[in-house]
């Protein structure tokens, strides 16, 4: 009983800041498949994305698109398994047959984590050019969860790992500034896998423009 008593004051207390809860902990109501065949379950109060062998990238998007924001949420990863986080991502039927496109927060446990990728975005790469500060890579503990936050206003993007400063810039490239919120499960190569990425306690609160 007084674990549920707790449990209601941090929801009401995210509610009277403007927190939203993403991801209710016992389904994907609001959320849609985009790409890919990997598969999306619930476990354990678990977003869990799974690998499929051959699937290109797949996402599991908002159905709301969000642009200025702060967002927090926690992932563990498989040591094997690249993900991401899209931020202000589409997925546009004439726009490379549909592929998902936009800024994404990585989750690796290469020294990475939380700098901003071009997802689906040709020619451009990394969004985090310097991605040189050695807190910032051993922000991600492997084989544990991870805490994120993400703060999304206008041109400004800059990422935390573990309350760890990680990724600061200025968007010049992509002129993406509204999208979907997108949990990625990557590709992987034939003959590995099958590997796994889980995230939790996923909630966004939306900034004045």
């Amino acid at each position: 009983m007084k674990a549920l008593i707790g449990i209601l004051v941090l929801l009401a207390g995210l509610q009277d800041e403007g927190w939203v809860n993403l991801f209710d902990g016992k389904s994907l109501d609001g959320w849609e498949q985009q790409n890919g065949t990997a598969t999306y379950r619930v476990e354990e109060g678990c977003v869990v994305g799974k690998t499929t062998e051959g699937s290109p990238n797949s996402f599991l998007a908002t159905k709301k698109s969000y642009g200025n924001f702060e967002l927090k949420f926690e992932v563990k990863v498989d040591d094997a398994l690249n993900s991401g986080v899209q931020i202000r991502s589409r997925s546009l039927a004439d726009v490379d047959k549909g592929r998902v496109h936009g800024p994404q927060v990585e989750i690796a446990i290469n020294g990475t984590a939380g700098f901003v990728y071009g997802e689906g975005l040709k020619g451009m790469g990394w969004l985090s050019e310097d991605r040189s500060d050695p807190k910032a890579q051993a922000a991600f503990k492997k084989g544990e969860w991870n805490k994120y936050r993400v703060l999304a206003e206008g041109k400004s993007i800059k990422t935390w790992v573990n309350d760890v400063p990680v990724a600061n810039l200025v968007d010049e490239k992509t002129n993406m500034l509204s999208g979907f919120i997108g949990l990625q499960v990557h590709g992987i190569k034939k003959g590995t896998g099958p590997y796994e990425v889980r995230w939790k306690n996923i909630s966004i609160r939306e900034l004045k423009k």
